[in-house]
């Protein structure tokens, strides 16, 4: 068997519908893949929406667990896999028809056990995207170098590699071997830099080399506005400061200047000042207020993240 397809879930199970209805649309014979569903402690109908294509499909997988994160619920389902080659998915990731063919053409291409295939991912069709979600996938949007959280495609634009930081887990394809030896970190049990932190891991320790597939396309299904970045940033300032404690020689969490830096953007004034701009400017100048805010939420989960230590300590 070629891929073992990944795919943890968390109360999705009508997205999950489509992305599952979509993997048994690929060009690739059945027989070639399995498709392994981790629930990660849903309470929806999750269960029910997978039984009814194991009606149909002999390779399809279910497992279970308690809560505890998708990098947990993604160790289990690497752990379960038949295939040569691990296909991460999401429960709210749309492959395109020939996706898996895409990831596939590349690793016989490249079948040494450190080579690693990005796919490119972009807002589903059906979505009518707002100036939020055009950010939060926009990492050049300020001065060419800073924007959204969540992904950075425009910088990878003409290359075939790419580095540890975009190690995408909504659809990047690594060998079995290679993510046995080099497991999600559990510490990560939240939203936030797990991937990254296992991209460098895999980058250094194994000579990893992330070979960019623009034609390897999966859809985004997920409406997001600006209500959901509080928590969204909340959640990465509090994962940073684990991957402060795991890797500091990355520096993904900000000295003393840097932080002063970052809370003078995110103050108040400076927000509430770049809301008015945006809002008098129809919108033209969205991306700076979304970066304060972000900012400022940011710093916030690192304060939660201390106070929550010194608790304990």
């Amino acid at each position: 068997m070629f891929f073992s397809v990944v795919i943890p879930t968390y109360n999705r199970a009508d997205t999950l519908r489509m992305a599952l209805e979509a993997f048994y649309k690929q060009s690739m014979d059945e027989r070639d893949y399995e498709i392994i569903v981790v629930n990660d402690g849903g309470s929806d109908h999750t269960a029910r929406v997978v039984s009814e294509f194991k009606k149909k499909h002999g390779n399809l997988r279910y497992v279970r667990q308690k809560n505890a994160g998708q990098g947990v619920a993604r160790n289990r389902g690497i752990a379960m896999a038949k295939g040569k080659i691990i296909v991460l998915g999401q429960d709210d990731i749309i492959p395109t028809h020939d996706f898996l063919y895409e990831h596939q053409k590349f690793h016989y291409l490249h079948p040494e056990e450190n080579a690693a295939v990005l796919g490119f991912t972009a807002w589903h069709p059906e979505l009518k995207v707002n100036r939020y979600m055009r950010w939060v996938v926009n990492g050049s949007s300020i001065l060419g170098r800073f924007g959204g959280h969540q992904f950075a495609y425009e910088k990878l634009h003409g290359r075939e590699l790419a580095d540890y930081n975009f190690f995408y887990t909504s659809n990047v394809s690594v060998k079995t071997s290679l993510f046995r030896k080099y497991p999600f970190d559990p510490d990560f049990g939240g939203y936030g830099w797990e991937d990254i932190e296992l991209g460098y891991r895999l980058e250094k320790l194994a000579g990893m080399k992330l070979y960019y597939n623009s034609w390897a396309v999966a859809y985004h299904y997920h409406l997001m506005d600006e209500s959901s970045l509080p928590a969204r940033m909340e959640a990465v300032g509090r994962s940073a400061r684990i991957l402060q404690k795991k890797a500091p020689q990355l520096a993904k969490m900000p000295g003393p200047g840097k932080y002063l830096l970052l809370a003078m953007i995110g103050s108040w004034p400076v927000v509430l000042t770049l809301r008015a701009i945006k809002s008098l400017s129809g919108g033209r100048y969205h991306g700076l207020y979304y970066y304060a805010l972000s900012k400022r939420h940011f710093l916030r989960g690192l304060r939660k993240s201390r106070k929550k230590l010194a608790n304990l300590l």
